[in-house]
């Protein structure tokens, strides 16, 4: 199952994304680092692939040729959401 890093629509992809395919729904681009399996905060130039040229404009269209679509499980949750709950979880009263 494939999301959009954008809107979080659930894409039906069953070939390669094109440099400048688009989500159906909000007409994001898909190529980005934001929606690729190596795409990885933190890490030097936030990308795990070592040989990745460096892409400034994580959520902007790129030629990069590792990018892979990243997989994203049903009922599996963003970092982001994740670090939320366990924030409320910590302060809750």
């Amino acid at each position: 199952m494939y999301l959009c890093h954008s809107c979080g629509k659930t894409l039906n992809i069953e070939q390669r994304i094109g440099f400048r395919d688009e989500c159906p729904r909000c007409s994001s681009p898909l190529h980005v680092c934001m929606n690729c399996s190596f795409y990885a905060p933190g890490a030097y130039n936030d990308c795990k692939e070592s040989s990745a040229e460096r892409v400034l404009e994580k959520d902007r269209e790129n030629r990069c040729e590792y990018f892979r679509f990243k997989d994203s499980q049903p009922g599996a949750t963003s970092e982001k959401s994740k670090a939320a709950k366990l924030a409320d979880q910590l302060f809750k009263k």
